[in-house]
């Protein structure tokens, strides 16, 4: 039987021919996989994030597409669309790139809304609908969305329903010193290239997540959830004035962020090799489950201070339980 972490081991192994470090984000990346939600991954430009997401899908041996995002995109363009035919005089049902196990929407907020709405359809439903009919998309399904936050102009801001369909949101951060040394003693040399291999399939994943249901959440786990989630909602409902009180947040997290926090500790403690969840593995994962579920005031935002550091407001404020 696989376990969880030769089954991480062997994808972080082949995915590291390509990828130099990020070991948190690849598996954060991979507890979505096996958690069946989908990743939203932002950082500067050039930080490898396309070729982490187009790495884990030649390790993981599925299909993929990668769509490149761009204010003039139609949602034909991504789920597909009738196409007539002169043969017979009817119309053809043309697939788009949506039809892939593993979809790259790379810098997906330059899209415009209408491209937005057509995705979302396809994340949520695990469906596209294409001149009247709806058609299923192959199992599994993952959409990996890129963004910069540096890109302001030509952006379209993802609205909060379709942010709320990600499972996890990803900060990408710069590689140590040592690690980009590595990647040019690696890749400086303009003829070699990393050439990676499938190590596991989608069959396999899909096999996978029987194991991952197995794992045991207790209901005192299942308490600290619901608590860490509804106070974020009480920040949010916090009134203005009092003693030093101020409002930090407009909206707290959706009953989403209770069902992302469940099933990503599920999937962390299986790749850990663990058989429960412990309260230490869902405070791991909560930044990268709720930071894109709440959203800030604007005396937040001005005081500079982000989604992670008010979210570290509510860890502090929520009781440990003491037995798992």
């Amino acid at each position: 039987m696989i376990t969880g972490p030769s089954w991480s081991q062997k994808l972080r192994t082949e995915i590291g021919q390509a990828v130099i470090g990020q070991d948190a984000v690849i598996e954060r990346m991979l507890v979505a996989l096996l958690a069946n939600g989908h990743v939203l991954l932002e950082g500067m430009p050039g930080l490898a994030k396309t070729l982490l997401i187009k790495s884990l899908g030649t390790a993981l041996g599925v299909q993929f597409e990668r769509v490149q995002f761009t204010p003039d995109l139609l949602p034909s363009d991504v789920v597909g669309t009738m196409i007539f035919s002169p043969k017979d005089g009817g119309f053809a049902t043309h697939k788009g790139p949506i039809f892939a196990n593993l979809v790259l929407a790379d810098e997906i907020n330059r899209a415009p809304a209408k491209v937005q709405s057509a995705l979302l359809e396809a994340m949520q439903e695990r469906q596209v609908t294409i001149g009247g009919h709806s058609h299923k998309l192959p199992r599994p399904f993952f959409v990996m969305a890129t963004q910069n936050p540096v890109e302001q102009e030509g952006t379209y801001p993802l609205p909060e329903a379709q942010t709320d369909r990600f499972l996890f949101k990803l900060l990408v951060d710069y590689p140590s010193a040592d690690e980009e040394a590595l990647m040019m003693e690696r890749w400086g040399q303009v003829t070699k290239q990393p050439e990676l291999k499938a190590v596991s399939s989608g069959e396999e994943l899909l096999s996978l997540r029987t194991q991952v249901d197995a794992i045991h959440v207790s209901p005192a786990v299942q308490a600290y959830i619901l608590a860490l989630v509804r106070s974020s909602r009480e920040l949010a409902a916090q009134p203005e004035g009092g003693a030093g009180a101020r409002r930090l947040l407009n909206f707290g997290a959706s009953p989403r962020a209770s069902l992302a926090l469940f099933q990503a500790g599920r999937a962390l403690a299986w790749l850990r090799g663990a058989d429960y969840v412990s309260p230490a593995l869902i405070q791991e994962v909560f930044h990268d489950a709720l930071r894109h579920r709440v959203g800030l005031t604007y005396e937040a935002e001005a005081e500079g201070l982000s989604a992670d550091k008010v979210l570290d407001q509510v860890l502090i404020r929520t009781p440990v339980p003491a037995k798992v």
